[in-house]
């Protein structure tokens, strides 16, 4: 038997109706905040990645799947914020309205240690804003996140806060990060010293334990920032405040992605076990102009679908299971089953979810099959109704049956 590849998952069925239920909601907040939906290519030039992400980070040293064709070197998705900047470049989407709100739902890949709720192909909601440097954009961009999570049940999450500064106070951030590291570089793990020239500031994320022990007392970024990430971080938890978002300053966030400036966000719960990020983004005002576009500040944020739907499950969300047919027709004999196709079609046509029986079976096991399809209504035809125009029609949840002509029945099954 050839079985699914590892890090992947089948959504069956059984399970789809979830997925649709939180797509759903999230289509609908998109649009209540006024964000247009976008969809890219599952794969793009591996540059853009090395470009947009940034060489020495994990997902692109380690996790992409990236493969030959054509003398060209290709990737798959393993995150949905490269492929919008380059498509907004290339379509020159910067000469439209500014600023620009787009939201998207997407596949994407990654090579890394599986884990609950993470997976090497995943699913991923995300916004993005662009032409905004006014932090009231990233206050709208973590309300957006706040109000979705609320709106599907999610309780018990927390808001954590950052700012990471930009190139010029980074810079001198990075400096005295390096110098405090130095002393015990040599005790830190070997991811972690590889970054200590190109990436300091990701060790801070270092998932090792002995990592963390020297990272005590490490100089904090927010003790290095200038007056203008300084005011605009004052300025977000203003706006925060405003709208009564409750929200904890974390020094440690610097998130896993090169491109991010200033604010920095994660949304974390303790439902998964250890506190795990649900959500997590921030403010990129060099991307655009780094894959190639004019300079124009970005934020956003990315969201893993499959563990927003663990989440849920783990605050007791129950999401609505709807039944799969309105109306299910049981004919008995040839000719009523042909005929069944025909009001099918017109019943289908009126934009009501009717099903027939293909098997043939006989008039029990067809009402049984109806009632675990959770039909509402059951019309029921043979010889004697074909002979007379009429149907029998059975109210599957009070048991009760009529005879009405077709059209009549037709009529009332519409009407309701």
């Amino acid at each position: 038997m050839i079985s699914i590849p590892k890090g992947t998952k089948d959504i069956i069925p059984q399970e789809s109706y979830k997925w649709h239920w939180v797509e759903d909601k999230f289509r609908r907040i998109c649009e209540r905040y006024g964000y247009k939906e976008f969809r890219t290519p599952i794969f793009e030039h591996t540059e853009l990645f090395q470009r947009g992400i940034g060489s020495t980070t994990d997902v692109v040293q380690k996790e992409m799947y990236t493969f030959e064709i054509a003398d060209r070197s290709l990737t798959l998705k393993p995150e949905g914020t490269a492929g919008v900047v380059r498509s907004f470049i290339e379509n020159k989407l910067y000469a439209g309205t500014m600023p620009a709100k787009y939201y998207y739902i997407t596949p994407c890949y990654r090579y890394e240690k599986m884990q609950k709720g993470r997976q090497r192909e995943f699913h991923q909601f995300g916004i993005e804003v662009f032409g905004s440097a006014n932090m009231l954009a990233d206050a709208e961009v973590i309300s957006l996140a706040y109000d979705f999570l609320t709106d599907c049940g999610i309780d018990g999450f927390k808001l954590h806060i950052n700012n990471i500064g930009c190139p010029k106070c980074r810079a001198e951030y990075r400096k005295a990060l390096q110098d405090f590291i130095r002393p015990n570089l040599d005790r830190f793990c070997e991811t972690s010293r590889g970054r200590f020239d190109t990436n300091p500031m990701r060790i801070l994320d270092s998932k090792d334990p002995e990592d963390q022990k020297y990272l005590v007392g490490a100089p904090n970024i927010l003790d290095y920032l200038c007056d203008d990430c300084k005011n605009s971080f004052a300025e977000v938890q203003a706006h925060l405040n405003a709208m009564e978002i409750p929200f904890e300053i974390d020094p440690g966030i610097v998130r896993g992605l090169d491109y991010y400036t200033k604010t920095a966000f994660e949304f974390v719960s303790d439902k998964l076990g250890a506190q795990s990020t649900i959500c997590g983004g921030g403010r990129y005002d060099h991307l655009v102009e780094e894959i190639g576009g004019p300079e124009t500040p970005g934020v956003g944020f990315g969201l893993g679908i499959e563990r927003l739907l663990i989440t849920a499950e783990a605050c007791g969300v129950e999401i609505p299971q709807d039944s799969d047919c309105d109306v299910f027709i049981a004919a008995m004999g040839p000719a009523a089953q042909q005929h069944a196709l025909v009001l099918a079609h017109k019943l289908r046509g009126g934009g009501v979810r009717t099903m027939t029986d293909p098997s043939g079976r006989g008039l029990k096991a067809q009402l049984k099959y109806a009632d675990r399809l959770g039909a509402s209504w059951c019309m029921v035809i043979g010889d004697d109704e074909l002979a007379k125009g009429a149907v029998q029609l059975r109210n599957m949840k009070e048991s009760s049956q009529e005879e009405l002509p077709e059209n009549e029945a037709i009529s009332k099954i519409l009407d309701i």
